[in-house]
C-alpha cells in the first residue's frame, strides 16, 4: 500500500469539504450502523477464534456498546455541532463571540487486540461525527477480526474518506512517518511514547488511551460476597485482558481472610469447578502473553486456579496471596486472569503504597464512607474511579474516558469523543461601525488613565 497517497487523497477529499454537512455525517453513521447489524455473526465468530470470547460478553463489550456510541452520536450530533456563545471582550464591542468545532482533517486511529471491535470502531464514531477522514490499523494480533472489520470498512466507505490499513509494526511505522492532524492510540504505555515520539515530528496531537496497573482498594466496612463479585467480574472478563481490570487489590487485613475466601466461591460460581470447560470463560491472545504470565505464577501462594494449558493458551482464573512488593507481578501491568491480593494494616497504608507508583488508569475503592471515599479520591490520581464497582465507569456516556500520566492523555466517549476529534475554533466578530476611542495612535490618555480604564474594562 502506498501510504503517502493514500493520506495525500483523504487530505485532498476532506479539503473538498464533502463531509462538513450534518447530513452526510449522519449517513455514514447510519452506514456503519447498518453494516455492524448485518455483520454481527461474522464479527462474534471472528471474536472467538482470536480470544474465545464468548457471544454473550462479546456482544455487550464490543458491538453492543459500538452500536449504543453510534447511535447516542446519531441522538446528539445536532447540538454538538452547534457554536457556543461566548462573552465577548468589552475592548471589541460592539461585538459577538462564539467558539466553533472543526473538524481536525485526517485522523490515524490505531487499534489494539484485546477489543478490537469497540476499540477501533468507537474512536472512530467520533471521528466522523466531528467531520474527519481517518485511517484506521486493527490490530494484527487478533487476525480474524482484523479481516472482517477490513472487510466490512471497505465495503461501506470509500478509500479517500475511511481507509483501513492491515499489516504488522511495520505497517504501524509507516503510518507514523505520515503526517496526521490527529493520531489516536490504544495500547501499552511503551508502544504510546513511541506514538507519541512519532507524532512530535509533526506537532500532531494524539490521544492515548494506555494501561497502567489498576489498583483495587477493599476497606473493613465492605459487605465482602459483594466486593468479591464485582470484583472478580472486572478481572476476569476477557480473560482479564482489560486495560481497566482490577490489577490488584488491596484489602485491609481485618477482612483479607473473608475476601480470600469469597474470591474462590465466586469464580466456582461463575466458571465451574473446571474453567476450561465453561463457555464463558476466554483464553489469551498468543503463546508470547501466555509466557508472561506463566512466569507471574510462582510469585505468590496461589489462593486458587494456576492450572494453564499451552496448547489451549489457557490460563485458569488465578488468585495470589502473599507476594512479595517486589515481584514483578506487582511491578508490571499483568494484562491477564491472575490477581494477587495484598494485606494492608489500613487505609493509611494503603494510601501510602500508591503514592509513589504511576497514575492508573482506573481506581477502584469498595467501602461504605463516604468519608473514606471523599479522602481516597483526595489522595489519589487516577484517569477514572469507580466506587464499589469496577469497569462500569467506562460504559457511561456523559463521563469521558481517558487517563492521565503514564495511563496516558486525552478523553473520549459520548460528547467527549466527538470533542477529542474537533478543534475549537474562537470567534470573534466585529462591525465596521465605532471603535475604542484611544484605541490607535497617537496616544491620548496617560499611563494612569490607561491604568483605571483597563481596570474597568479588563477587570482586576
Amino acid at each position: 500500500m502506498d501510504i503517502p497517497a493514500l493520506v495525500r487523497r483523504q487530505r485532498d477529499f476532506f479539503r473538498s469539504g464533502a463531509m462538513r454537512p450534518e447530513s452526510f455525517r449522519r449517513e455514514q453513521l447510519r452506514r456503519l450502523e447498518a453494516a455492524l447489524l448485518a455483520d454481527e455473526p461474522a464479527l462474534l465468530e471472528a471474536l472467538r477464534a482470536d480470544l474465545r470470547k464468548p457471544a454473550q460478553e462479546a456482544w455487550a463489550s464490543e458491538l453492543g456498546l459500538v452500536l449504543s456510541d453510534v447511535r447516542h452520536a446519531l441522538r446528539h450530533l445536532h447540538d454538538w455541532m452547534q457554536p457556543q456563545r461566548r462573552r465577548a471582550p468589552w475592548l471589541a464591542w460592539p461585538a459577538r463571540a462564539w467558539v466553533q468545532p472543526e473538524p481536525y482533517g485526517v485522523a490515524l486511529i490505531l487499534g489494539p487486540w484485546n477489543y478490537p471491535v469497540q476499540l477501533l470502531l468507537s474512536p472512530l464514531v467520533g471521528a466522523l461525527a466531528a467531520g474527519n477522514c481517518a485511517v484506521v490499523k486493527p490490530s494484527e494480533l487478533a487476525p480474524q477480526t482484523a479481516a472482517v472489520l477490513a472487510r466490512l470498512l471497505r465495503g461501506i466507505f470509500p478509500e479517500e474518506y475511511v481507509a483501513v490499513v492491515e499489516g504488522g509494526p511495520e505497517m504501524a511505522e509507516a503510518l507514523l512517518r505520515e503526517r496526521f492532524d490527529h493520531i489516536f492510540f490504544t495500547g501499552s504505555t511503551a508502544v504510546g511514547r513511541a506514538v507519541m515520539a512519532a507524532a512530535a515530528r509533526h506537532l500532531t496531537p494524539v490521544t492515548l488511551e494506555l494501561g497502567g496497573k489498576c489498583p483495587c482498594l477493599v476497606c473493613a466496612d465492605t459487605p465482602i460476597e459483594v466486593a468479591a463479585r464485582r470484583i472478580a467480574w472486572g478481572k476476569f472478563l476477557n480473560a482479564g485482558q482489560t486495560c481497566v481490570a482490577p490489577d490488584y487489590v488491596l484489602v485491609e487485613r481485618a477482612v483479607a481472610p473473608a475476601l480470600l475466601a469469597a474470591l474462590p466461591r465466586v469464580l466456582r460460581a461463575f466458571y465451574g469447578d473446571d474453567p476450561r470447560q465453561s463457555p464463558d470463560y476466554g483464553r489469551i491472545v498468543n503463546r508470547r502473553h501466555f509466557d508472561r504470565l506463566i512466569g507471574y505464577l510462582n510469585q505468590g501462594r496461589i489462593v486458587c486456579g494456576g492450572q494453564h494449558d499451552a496448547a489451549e493458551l489457557y490460563v485458569a482464573p488465578t488468585i495470589l496471596a502473599d507476594v512479595p512488593p517486589d515481584a514483578p507481578v506487582m511491578q508490571e501491568e499483568i494484562f491477564g486472569p491472575i490477581l494477587p491480593v495484598v494485606e494492608v494494616a489500613d487505609l493509611d497504608a494503603a494510601l501510602t503504597w500508591l503514592r509513589d507508583r504511576p497514575t492508573p488508569l482506573a481506581l477502584y475503592l469498595f467501602t461504605r464512607d463516604r468519608r473514606t471515599q471523599a479522602r481516597v479520591l483526595a489522595a489519589t490520581r487516577s484517569g477514572g474511579v469507580c466506587l464499589n464497582d469496577t469497569v462500569l465507569h467506562i460504559t457511561g456516556k456523559d463521563l469521558p474516558f481517558g487517563g492521565l500520566g503514564e495511563s496516558g492523555m486525552g478523553r473520549y466517549h459520548g460528547r467527549a469523543s466527538f470533542d477529542c476529534f474537533s478543534h475549537q475554533r474562537a470567534v470573534l466578530r466585529r462591525g465596521f461601525t465605532w471603535d475604542l476611542p484611544g484605541r490607535f495612535p497617537p496616544a491620548r490618555l496617560s499611563l494612569a488613565a490607561l491604568k483605571r480604564l483597563g481596570r474597568l474594562l479588563l477587570g482586576r
